[in-house]
């Protein structure tokens, strides 16, 4: 009942948020929006969008603030409304990617549609905690807390399960159980009397069966009309999603390529990076003035996030462990844990992958691939597709520059 009254608290503050609120935040960019949360996490690791202000009382956050510190690693938690239209296009893995990005500390990034109580999350540079463990702990915390929970109960109890030792086990089901008879003789030995009654039910049943299905199977099969998106609505869905990417991608090169342009030349290893993330730069520039779909696109955000990491490193002296874009969609954000062997036709890729890209290679299914002109990008002949945008070694600038974008 708790949690229901948090969930229906939150759906009133959400219908509560004033128009102009939200026409206030529509011009800022997913990088802004993320700095700003970023900001706040440095001061409370526990942020809750305004719009669930008074719907999560203190008393709640401070029960998911200690359950956090009680693991030992750092935990940012992040409550949020999330919708197709916001700057993050409604997707908790860009969330956990742009954050991350602004944050740059290691720990465990979880993220929570306030009205949805699911959490998605990412680690940086935690190694005292396993991808399984953490799976198993979400789905022990929502079986635990129940449909009805709202999102800080859910991860209070996710994060006191993360700071138990081992890996939690998934909630005991009530199972019927029948007690043992003490004696077939028992009651006057009419127990098979019992017996032959269950076997005439069961008969009777089997036999009401192939009747409803034989009058079925007479009527003919029902069809169900699947839903499908109309093909103009579609279309500008995605043509919106390709502007929002290009112009991203375009502010993010001109803001790197002004630090690239004031940044001094150094000597040593730090040269290296600094010409690494020139050129880096320079093919994202390209490619972006070339790009003909958002398999292009892509492309250009993935040469300029080589270039901020590669910048980075020029300008601290420090290569951090970051992870690279999920191989089959790196609009899915960073990968987690190590690199995973995808087998097909004889050949064996190790590749990055997201945690659901990885959940559903191991349920074997396809994973929600980049689509390209005829199924996933990788069928097409690009050098994003035969190389994984750059996840299987290959210098993606330097084959840029060598015009095999497209050969």
């Amino acid at each position: 009942m708790k949690g229901l009254l948090s969930c229906l608290a939150a759906l009133v503050m959400l219908v509560a948020v004033p128009a102009g609120a939200e026409a206030a935040t529509a011009t800022r960019t997913p990088a802004e929006r993320a700095r700003e949360i970023a900001t706040a996490l440095t001061k409370d690791p526990v942020y809750i969008d305004p719009a669930y202000a008074s719907a999560l009382p203190e008393k709640l956050r401070a029960d998911v603030r200690t359950k956090a510190k009680a693991v030992g690693y750092p935990i940012y938690t992040i409550i949020l409304p999330l919708t197709p239209s916001d700057e993050f296009q409604g997707e908790e893995s860009t969330v956990l990617t742009l954050v991350e990005d602004a944050l740059r500390k290691p720990g465990l990034y979880v993220v929570v549609d306030g009205g949805d109580r699911f959490p998605w999350y990412e680690a940086r540079d935690v190694p005292q905690v396993s991808e399984d463990k953490l799976q198993a702990a979400r789905e022990r915390a929502l079986d635990d807390e129940g449909y009805d929970a709202g999102p800080t109960e859910v991860l209070a109890r996710m994060y006191e399960l993360l700071a138990a030792p081992g890996i939690p086990a998934t909630t005991p089901r009530p199972t019927s159980s029948t007690p043992a008879s003490t004696s077939d003789d028992e009651s006057g030995g009419h127990g098979w009397i019992v017996a032959l009654s269950i076997v005439g039910g069961l008969v009777v049943l089997v036999l009401l069966g192939l009747v409803i299905g034989l009058r079925r199977r007479g009527s003919g099969p029902r069809r169900e009309k699947a839903f499908r998106i109309p093909p103009h609505v579609a279309a500008t869905v995605a043509a919106e999603r390709r502007r929002r990417l290009e112009r991203d991608t375009t502010a993010g090169l001109t803001t790197l390529g002004t630090k690239l342009a004031a940044l001094p030349t150094t000597g040593g290893p730090g040269l290296a990076h600094q010409q690494a993330a020139l050129d880096d730069h320079a093919a994202a520039g390209k490619v972006l003035d070339s790009s003909t779909s958002l398999v292009d696109l892509v492309g250009a955000m993935v040469l300029l996030d080589k270039a901020r990491r590669e910048y980075e490193v020029a300008v601290t002296g420090r290569a951090d462990a970051v992870p690279d874009l999920c191989a089959f969609n790196p609009l899915h954000g960073r990968s987690v844990g190590k690199p995973t062997q995808v087998e097909a036709d004889g050949t064996t890729l190790t590749l990055p992958l997201c945690a659901d890209c990885r959940r559903a290679l191991k349920r074997g299914t396809a994973p929600a691939s980049l689509p390209g002109d005829d199924g996933p990008y990788w069928y097409d002949d690009t050098l994003w597709a035969r190389t994984f945008y750059g996840t299987t070694g290959d210098d993606l600038a330097a084959a840029v520059s060598r015009g095999e974008l497209h050969r």
